[in-house]
């Protein structure tokens, strides 16, 4: 089952990546300036899953990605694909795990693994 990850960028806002099952970053939500609208987002999308679309793309360098729209709003856009098969079991991941994946929150900058 995959993760939501809450995180920091460098100009300290807040955002999400949802992991597959495996690890890898499947889409990047856009950037929250505080923590609980990140949060609120999150259960939006859980619950709203099923309505969710999802614009497919292909770059210009090649590569398939998509921009996940919720009720016609830009929500997220995925990672880079180097199939458009890939980038299908991408989205079919989100469908299947997204509604009941867990939620880490590691905004807080501590480190996970102390030597």
């Amino acid at each position: 089952m995959g993760a939501f990850v809450i995180s920091k960028r460098y100009n300290d806002e807040y955002k999400f990546v949802f992991t597959s099952r495996k690890g890898k970053v499947v889409f990047t939500s856009l950037s929250y300036e505080l923590k609980f609208e990140c949060e609120e987002d999150i259960e939006k999308f859980k619950a709203s899953i099923g309505s969710a679309d999802f614009l497919k793309f292909k770059s210009s360098s090649g590569k398939f990605f998509f921009k996940l729209m919720i009720g016609g709003n830009h929500f997220a856009t995925s990672r880079k694909y180097t199939t458009s098969l890939r980038l299908q079991k991408g989205i079919d991941e989100i469908v299947r795990y997204g509604s009941q994946s867990e939620t880490l929150d590691f905004s807080a900058g501590d480190l996970v693994f102390i030597d």
